[in-house]
């Protein structure tokens, strides 16, 4: 079960189609998207953290389509590297720190919005989306692809952005609280889902490498059998 249906990712992705033609057309060197990208995120975080949440969401909202150009541009201009998945995954931890931690300051230092309940609920949300991504490669270096659960990146990118667009603070910002303990939630959710994935599979690989041990032990003992010792007179 995912958040975001895969017609809505397909529909912004032909969207952005033919801004990802023109950056490939002028060679655009995909880690440029990328940290440029980012430079956008963290700029929106901190708008937030000044108490201007909706120019905040529609700014983010604008630029976040650079999250996906990046890997798009790279696999179209055959530039994708290592170094380039490995940088795109670091700064966008720094992204989501900078968004989530600007509305945990926004929610320590507001006059009117203050909120010791949601800024701690805003520091959660930080947390479990660092460890959706942490519990994710720890997975890959164990040869697993846990892209599994109810808030991955696109939904994450989608929930820090378009709602704050749309409401910003109407009815005294409580879309906005609804929205951060939905991310908070999910986020979480979606660790242990991860954590169990990686449990289940991991187990049954062990199983599976156990029993063929045993199995194959036997064989092998009975084809070592040691000759038998002679008696007496033989």
């Amino acid at each position: 079960m995912k958040l975001l249906p895969d017609w809505v990712k397909n529909a912004y992705l032909r969207l952005i189609d033919p801004v990802a033609n023109w950056l490939v057309k002028k060679q655009v060197h995909p880690n440029t998207i990328t940290v440029f990208g980012t430079l956008c995120t963290v700029t929106g975080g901190i708008i937030y953290a000044t108490g201007h949440i909706k120019t905040g969401g529609w700014f983010l909202s604008l630029t976040a389509l650079f999250d996906v150009l990046d890997g798009t541009v790279a696999r179209r201009s055959n530039r994708s590297s290592t170094f380039g998945a490995f940088l795109d995954s670091t700064l966008d931890r720094l992204a989501d720190g900078f968004v989530l931690g600007g509305l945990a300051v926004f929610y320590a230092t507001s006059a009117e919005h203050a909120s010791v309940p949601l800024m701690i609920t805003a520091l959660l949300g930080l947390m479990g989306a660092f460890l959706t991504s942490y519990t994710r490669a720890r997975a890959e270096a164990l040869g697993l692809d846990a892209k599994v659960g109810l808030l991955q990146r696109p939904e994450r990118v989608v929930l820090m952005a378009a709602p704050q667009a749309l409401f910003g603070l109407f009815l005294n910002g409580w879309p906005l609280a609804i929205i951060i303990v939905v991310l908070t939630v999910t986020a979480w959710i979606t660790v242990v889902q991860r954590v169990r994935y990686v449990y289940l599979a991991t187990t049954r690989a062990d199983a599976a490498e156990a029993r063929t041990e045993s199995e194959v032990a036997p064989r092998f003992f009975a084809r070592r059998r040691p000759p038998r010792p002679l008696l007496k007179g033989e």
